[in-house]
């Protein structure tokens, strides 16, 4: 890491290139690396992206630029490389390190400068590594750093500390110092058995031993090392679906974010999971799973929600280790570029051919698989056509994905598929006719998410083994025939958001025929997840038979498509064990069945253009809301006051259980809360959130509504014409209020003129840690000095366009001299475009500042000779760019799809 350190500083280099073999930790220390050379002040951006064998030139392009803060909303490679490489010229002092190079990249396709003038001009290096030294030849390294193995000392001090206290033993060390040298100096390995060993017994640790002594591994060059220890690794887990799972991972293309919920579909595709009793409780099974195997350092974190990634190394052997095993046998290209299937002499031993994410346009006739169990092949988006026999010998298929095809229909072959459970046909919208799928009698879990299908066969009811059925976002659906739905009766869990939402509608154009009812999803008794539309709330029926058994549901009534489509990101962000509700109209409207099955049982609950509400209390007594946590009401007009306990008294405590609420654009909204609500209502709320409600002018939150909101952490308020936020009058000497507020942030208030108006010693804010004012252009100052002392934890404070704003601080109220003003915790502070900004405290008091790490002020020009004015322990970075956009894209998004889409 020295090595590289020094050469970073050196001007004559602008190319440095790290190489070693797979596994050494070269990824690691050029994280590493990046880190320091931020922290130090070498560099003002470090920007990251993988290159992999097979480069995916948009993918490595949006890891630059989302690292650099940049949206690249070009069409073309060329005109994204264009706008990178501007951003890069223009940023000033960027590390790019461009990770797992194979072979030499053309830089000025990806928009990375690459010529030493260039470079220089922008004062930005490149950081790459590689597995092969040529690399760094031929991308024109300047300064080459070979990263060795470990040393025995430095092996055996990570393989200690992987293993843990069983090392404390004097046992366990002779046979220790032998794994640890059978383990090559490699990281990878050394964690990797380590972690594997780490709770096993003397005997078994000498038996691992024995066993990596033996192993004698061919045709593995440099990786023979690491192959016998992943394989001692995956040899000791335990399960009987973990060996499968981690072998369905490396089935994925190199660095690719792997869904959990894939590992479910083609998990239960292949018969694992066998005793869970339910889709769920599979879902859970590989969720711990995959826990396992990351507490075996077999898999890593994923950066995307619900997923899980692979080593490449770690990957590379696992395919070794699929096609060692007895009668299996995996053929692994995914991610590969490739045109043309590959060719080989014989297909009959595959159990599994994955040829994902290629550029396939044609598929072989007469393939003989007799073993083959998964086939797949999703994201080949220039496949058209599929040979009518194609899937003529493949009598052992379980799992089949062919997402993203631009098949025009399903070829007759696909019907002699007799073994297939699970069927994926996301994002074919050249089908139309899916009849042929009445065939396959085992089908368990069937994926057409995004299709262009318009109405769905009678033959679908032939499924009777369908437990997953997922329509999502097909949007044109128009009919469904009767008794299709209700047939299938051991279906579990049923996805048709921003699909079809007609149940139980005259079909279009006729005066007789109807789609299938909503009594069809009633009847079905193992139905247990249930994600679904309804245009109108007359669509259900009055009564039903039995009680539907949704464990989870996200149900959305609304006439507005508009709104429908919500409930598919919601879907997205929300886990499938949510409940949720979107809802046009009131609860008294309702069914008195779905209130008891889904309205008294949901936690989150939407209201967006609702008709008839204008008293949330109401709502909350109609629907017994006990265990809601999170309450959004938008756009619901006929709102004046959102609580009104004058014109309905409540005898108990309201909404005990919520958590979040969400106001969002009530036109004539007044008051959030008027007469007194009984004590315990309101009680754990954390999370207030008010936006575009421009009637909202007097104090947001009064002194009845101040002494109910004692668990309020967090106070988002937006687009209104608000004079003051908290309104202390009636409120008793001594009483505490917003004790826990951690985050406030307040952010186009035009007329807001006081952030606390009332006595000043009531003003308690010793858990505020970020305060974010923006565009409050009639603010004097944030606080006077009196409310200011009680911001012991402030960690960050942002503050901009602010136009009036002389004095973050006013002055004392009493008038005594105050000397100094100390932010003990203080890190982050932000001062932008405040025209007549003239000082931090409006006297002259010495401001200390012991934390501040980045101090940023830009576009105040009555503001100067700011530099020395914070006194800090630390010495701290002024206007550092790379950790302002960090700052800004996080302020930004922090806000939920809600904020983003509503």
């Amino acid at each position: 890491m020295d090595e590289v350190m020094v050469a970073l500083k050196e001007d004559r280099v602008n190319i440095i290139g790290v190489y070693g073999m797979g596994g050494v930790g070269k990824t690691t220390m050029v994280k590493q690396v990046g880190a320091n050379a931020h922290r130090d002040g070498l560099f003002q951006h470090v920007a990251m992206a993988v290159i992999s064998q097979n480069p995916d030139l948009r993918k490595i392009q949006a890891q630059i630029a989302d690292m650099l803060n940049l949206k690249l909303e070009e069409e073309s490679e060329a005109g994204r490389a264009a706008r990178l490489r501007e951003r890069i010229m223009r940023g000033k002092s960027v590390l790019i390190i461009l990770d797992d190079i194979w072979r030499r990249i053309d830089l000025s396709e990806i928009g990375i400068p690459s010529t030493g003038s260039d470079l220089d001009a922008c004062k930005s290096k490149i950081l790459l590594t590689t597995r092969l030294e040529n690399v760094c030849h031929v991308m024109e390294s300047q300064a080459k750093v070979p990263l060795n193995i470990l040393s025995e000392q430095d092996s055996w001090t990570l393989f200690g500390r992987k293993a843990g206290r069983v090392m404390d033993s004097p046992d366990f060390h002779n046979v220790a110092q032998k794994i640890v040298k059978e383990c090559g100096g490699l990281p990878i390995a050394l964690v990797v058995v380590a972690r594997a060993l780490g709770d096993k017994d003397l005997d078994e640790w000498k038996e691992a031993a024995r066993q990596l002594e033996m192993s004698k591994p061919t045709n593995l060059d440099d990786d023979g090392g690491v192959f016998k220890c992943i394989k001692l690794s995956y040899d000791y887990l335990k399960g009987n679906s973990t060996k499968p799972c981690f072998l369905i991972c490396c089935l994925f293309p190199e660095d690719t974010d792997i869904s959990i919920e894939d590992l479910v579909k083609y998990g239960l595709g292949q018969g694992l999971f066998q005793e869970a009793n339910t889709i769920e409780e599979a879902r859970g099974r590989a969720r711990s799973v995959v826990k396992y195997l990351k507490a075996c350092s077999l898999l890593l974190d994923s950066t995307e929600e619900g997923g899980v990634k692979m080593h490449d190394v770690v990957r590379d052997m696992a395919i070794l280790l699929a096609s060692s095993e007895d009668d299996n046998a995996f053929m692994v290209q995914s991610g590969s570029a490739l045109k043309e299937w590959p060719t080989k002499d014989s297909y009959e031993a595959y159990t599994a051919i994955s040829l994902m994410s290629n550029e396939i346009e044609e598929l072989p006739d007469g393939l003989v698989c007799p073993k083959l169990q998964t086939l797949l092949l999703q994201n080949n988006n220039d496949i058209q056509e599929i040979p009518d026999d194609f899937f003529g010998s493949f009598h052992s298929l379980r799992v089949l994905d062919l997402n993203g095809a631009d098949i025009p229909s399903l070829p007759p072959s696909l019907g002699l598929l007799r073994s297939l459970r699970t069927l994926c046909l996301d994002c074919c919208q050249s089908i139309t006719d899916i009849s042929i799928l009445g065939k396959l009698e085992k089908l368990e879990i069937l994926s057409l998410r995004e299709s262009y299908i318009e109405d769905l066969p009678e033959e679908l009811a032939q499924l009777a083994n369908l437990r997953m059925l997922d329509f999502t976002m097909s949007n044109n659906i128009k009919s469904i025939p009767p008794k299709v739905i209700s047939s299938l009766s051991r279906l579990e869990e049923m996805y048709m958001q921003g699909s079809f939402a007609d149940w139980g509608l005259l079909l279009e154009g006729t005066s007789s025929g109807a789609n299938a009812g909503f009594d069809e999803l009633t009847c079905l008794h193992r139905l247990n997840i249930l994600k679904v539309d309804i245009s109108d709330a007359e669509c259900m029926p009055k009564t039903v038979r039995f009680d539907p058994n949704w464990v989870n549901f996200d149900i959305c009534i609304s006439r507005k498509l508009f709104t429908r489509f919500m409930n598919v990101h919601l879907s997205r962000v929300t886990a499938a064990r949510s409940r949720a509700l979107i809802l046009d109209v009131t609860i008294n409207t309702l069914p008195d069945w779905f209130n008891k099955v889904a309205t008294e049982r949901t936690e989150k609950l939407y209201y967006i253009e609702c008709r008839g509400l204008d008293n949330i209390l109401m709502e909350y007594d109609q629907g017994s809301l006990n265990g809601l946590k999170i309450l959004l009401v938008q756009s619901c007009h006929q709102i004046v006051h959102l609580m009104d306990a004058v014109t309905y008294v409540p005898n108990r405590p309201l909404f005990p259980s919520l958590e979040e609420l969400r106001v969002h654009n009530l036109d004539y909204l007044k008051e959030i809360c008027i007469g007194q609500l009984p004590p315990g209502s309101l009680g754990n709320m954390k999370f207030l959130q008010v936006e575009q409600c421009n009637e909202l002018v007097n104090g947001l939150l009064p002194a009845n509504l101040l002494r109910r909101l004692e668990s309020l952490e967090v106070l988002d308020v937006s687009g209104s014409y608000l004079e003051d936020i908290f309104r202390t009058e009636g409120l008793r000497e001594g009483e505490v209020v917003v004790g826990k507020l951690r985050e406030l942030k307040l952010d186009n208030l035009p007329e807001l003129k006081n952030i606390w108006n009332g006595p000043t010693q009531l003003a308690i804010f010793h858990n505020l840690k970020i305060l974010t004012v923006i565009k409050c252009k009639k603010l004097r100052n944030l606080f006077t000095y009196s409310v200011a002392q009680s911001l012991r934890h402030l960690e960050e404070l942002w503050i901009e366009y602010c136009n009036g704003l002389e004095g973050v601080i006013g002055m004392h109220e009493g008038g005594d001299v105050v000397e100094r003003i100390i932010f003990q915790n203080l890190k982050n502070l932000s001062l932008q475009n405040l025209p007549v900004l003239r000082s931090f405290y409006e006297g002259d008091a010495r401001i200390e500042c012991p934390s501040l790490e980045q101090l940023h002020v830009q576009g105040c020009p009555t503001f100067r000779n700011y530099t020395p004015y914070f006194h800090s322990r630390n010495q701290f970075q002024v206007n550092n760019e790379q950790h302002l956009l960090l700052l800004r894209k996080r302020l930004w998004e922090q806000r939920t799809f809600l904020e983003e889409n509503l």
